[in-house]
């Protein structure tokens, strides 16, 4: 019989389908249908320290900073007061694993938040650390040191496990990877999607790109799986941003993650997409002859291999074209 049960950081999945951070996570309503639909956990949409702050700057001013102080109080409250009712309330009506998030940047009080998450029931929590590091006098390696600061933070305030997700813009990332993992990572997920903005020129302003992924964003998560599954293979891998198929999970899958984040597909088509990425999971197992997830696992990851994955360069395809 086919099982596609699987592990991830610490938590048991009845599939590998996580529905990611989103406003497809953002009531219990909505949660309780995607878990209907079949999902194997579901990421809670974030807390945002940076809209948190931008509220904040855009409240302030009134020249007494007993009256800031408050609002900065205030605006912060609210937020989180938000995001604890939803787990607690996702809590009370699903049981799949419910995952809290935070988005943030500084190592700072934001990280405490996660302490009251889990008080309120959240099976583990997700950090996002996303910002471009763009000071012509950046100091290299403070950026990755911060993830590693805020990691530090969060393990000390909670008995949860602690899930990383990464952006793409950095020049190692398993280099990074080993040093959240020695210091407690109980996942990784590669990777978070940087805001596309777009320039509009008729009317000479900034606009936004295209915020749905596509199936053609996959290839660099799978390379960097690849490797950083097989160099740091203590940790546990999700794979996000360009699944859209079943094929694309086995491929994640094949290349070392335990599980898959999932978003603009379901945006795009509807949560039913769920199953059909579960039975396209399952028929390809049945066909190959596997039974269960680890049996493939990482089959394909850069152990025996690196080549395929550290190439840079189109040599042999550019080579074939006249």
């Amino acid at each position: 019989m086919i099982q596609i049960a699987t592990n991830f950081a610490g938590l048991t999945l009845a599939n590998p389908i996580i529905v990611s951070s989103s406003g497809l996570t953002d009531s219990v309503d909505k949660i309780r249908r995607l878990e209907a639909a079949g999902a194997g956990a579901v990421v809670l949409k974030s807390v945002f320290e940076e809209q948190i702050s931008m509220q904040i700057g855009s409240m302030q001013g009134y020249g007494a900073s007993e009256a800031d102080d408050y609002l900065s109080v205030y605006v912060r409250s609210h937020a989180l007061n938000e995001h604890i009712h939803l787990i607690k309330e996702a809590k009370k009506v699903c049981r799949i694993p419910v995952i809290a998030s935070i988005n943030c940047y500084t190592d700072s009080e934001w990280t405490d938040f996660a302490q009251l998450m889990e008080q309120a029931g959240a099976d583990a929590v997700e950090i996002n650390i996303l910002s471009l590091q763009t000071d012509k006098d950046y100091q290299y390696g403070s950026f990755e040191q911060r993830h590693v600061n805020i990691l530090r933070r969060v393990k000390s305030v909670v008995n949860i496990p602690v899930i990383m997700k990464l952006g793409s813009n950095f020049t190692n990332p398993v280099a990074l990877i080993e040093q959240l993992h020695a210091n407690g990572a109980d996942g990784i997920v590669l990777f978070n999607r940087l805001y596309r903005p777009d320039i509009d020129t008729e009317h000479l302003s900034f606009t936004t790109s295209n915020v749905m992924s596509s199936p053609t964003e996959l290839a660099d998560k799978i390379r960097w799986t690849a490797i950083a599954s097989a160099k740091v293979p203590q940790v546990d891998y999700a794979v996000s941003g360009g699944v859209h198929s079943g094929t694309d999970v086995v491929k994640s899958i094949l290349a070392g993650a335990a599980a898959v984040e999932v978003c603009s597909l379901i945006y795009e088509r509807g949560e039913q997409e769920i199953e059909k990425l579960k039975q396209e999971l399952g028929c390809w197992m049945e066909r190959k002859g596997y039974e269960s997830l680890s049996q493939f696992k990482g089959k394909l990851n850069a152990k025996e291999d690196a080549t395929p994955f550290e190439r840079t360069q189109f040599m042999k395809y550019y080579s074939s074209h006249e």
